[in-house]
């Protein structure tokens, strides 16, 4: 029940710029002065990784220094995904995806062949399919043999909201390559294949309708390699099986896409106060949230720089809960902070006797950069 009150709270369109915790009426600060420099008292602890490569790469812990002077101190954070847990999440949100077998068709034997497919995961986290003996993609299998037939489930999160104008389109979502062999589920041997039915008729609608057809069978496929790309020009790498099969999917998997959707349209204006003063970037261009999960959320500026400019810079920071999130509410809390905190450090207040800057204890990571001159 807590997640299902969290999403409609997060999500309804009743509650009037649900995340502003200070009225945008009583905010002085405008875009044209996120130019502005960050209040001179304090800053922000900022957590670089150890390399860049180990930025882009996405290690979730990684030994970080702080720059707060009054912590010199190495201490561990955990603020990212690992890459199993991302790519286990790519294939538990998606419900379908393409399936590339080897043709054996005369004149294109050997060529790689691409189906629409239905799948499900089982409780290791590996595709199950549905498949009628009169689909293509079925005969490559069976002309190959299962005992040799090798496929490729291709599957990549993709935006399900038509109102977000600023979604991440073409190459710049998440998605994951799944390269397995192929088994077919025997109803009698299978401990899950009730299960898997259940899954099934819960996810595609139409399934009740065939899935007694005797030219339908449940095929399972066991993972030989698995390949995750976070994205355009971000993370790519391949993953481990056996540590896919431990990961645990992101509990906020199936509402990122509207979470994100609605910081980017109707919170520009706390994004631009967050890169302003609690990412220090200047001269703000543009700004948005490519990605939110239960540990935190990626958010990618791009400004200029240099004396007339002419060179433009993109930045990909990941900033940190405090806390994991286990629901919905939870990451609308969290976020809120982080917005609040922005707002108040802009306005050069402070915190208690010891005048804490706000955003000192958040924790931010700059995980890449690109420039255009």
């Amino acid at each position: 029940m807590r997640l299902v009150s969290g999403l409609t709270l997060f999500l309804t369109s009743a509650v009037t710029n649900a995340f502003s915790i200070v009225p945008t009426t009583t905010r002085t600060a405008s875009r044209a002065s996120l130019s502005v420099s960050s209040p001179s008292s304090g800053h922000v602890r900022i957590y670089p990784l150890a390399s860049t490569a180990a930025a882009v790469n996405g290690d979730a812990t990684a030994a970080a220094t702080s720059t707060d002077e009054t912590n010199d101190a190495s201490e561990q954070i955990n603020i990212r995904l690992n890459v199993n847990e991302k790519a286990r999440t790519v294939l538990s949100v998606c419900t379908s995806g393409t399936l590339c077998t080897t043709s054996n068709h005369d004149g294109i034997e050997g060529a790689p062949f691409g189906s629409f497919v239905d799948y499900v995961l089982d409780d290791d986290g590996f595709p199950v399919l549905l498949m009628s003996d009169l689909s293509m993609h079925t005969k490559n299998i069976l002309d190959a043999g299962l005992d040799k037939a090798m496929v490729t489930l291709f599957a990549q999160i993709d935006d399900k909201s038509n109102a977000n104008q600023n979604a991440e389109k073409g190459q710049d979502v998440s998605r994951c390559s799944f390269t397995a062999k192929v088994q077919k589920i025997d109803p009698k041997d299978a401990e899950d294949y009730d299960s898997i039915r259940m899954k099934y008729s819960i996810a595609h609608a139409y399934a009740d309708q065939v899935m007694d057809s005797p030219r339908f069978d449940f095929y399972r496929l066991i993972p030989q390699a698995i390949y995750y790309v976070g994205g355009f020009g971000v993370l790519s790498k391949w993953v481990d099986v056996n540590d896919y099969q431990k990961a645990v999917p992101d509990i906020l998997a199936n509402d990122a896409s509207s979470i994100i959707s609605k910081l980017n349209n109707e919170h520009e204006e706390d994004l631009f106060l967050t890169a302003t003063h609690l990412l220090d970037v200047k001269d703000v261009e543009k700004i948005r949230v490519t990605g939110v999960d239960r540990l935190g959320m990626d958010i990618r500026v791009t400004s200029f720089q240099g004396a007339r400019r002419n060179k433009m810079i993109t930045d990909e920071f990941r900033v940190g809960f405090r806390i994991p999130v286990i629901s919905v509410e939870d990451a609308k809390s969290e976020v809120l902070k982080v917005f609040q905190e922005a707002w108040e450090k802009g306005k050069g207040l402070t915190w208690g006797e010891e005048e804490e800057v706000p955003g000192s204890t958040v924790p931010i990571m700059k995980i890449a950069e690109d420039s255009l001159e």
